[in-house]
């Protein structure tokens, strides 16, 4: 079973990995449209969306 976990790859948190994990994609891609939502936006959806996912989705290392 798949679950969406914080990934060891991180700059951050984990959180832009552990969704290029789960999807199969390369955690570049993830963080590139993480960065372009900042700037499409006013910042703050984004930050808060982030640090709420942050809390909510679990570590890779807490999981397994």
């Amino acid at each position: 079973m798949k679950r969406l976990v914080r990934s060891s790859d991180r700059k951050l948190a984990g959180v832009c990995g552990g969704i290029a994990d789960y999807f199969a994609i390369d955690p570049v891609i993830v963080r590139l449209i993480v960065i372009v939502a900042l700037i499409a936006t006013a910042v703050a959806p984004v930050v808060i969306g982030y640090l709420i996912a942050i809390f909510i989705i679990p570590e890779e290392s807490e999981v397994h």
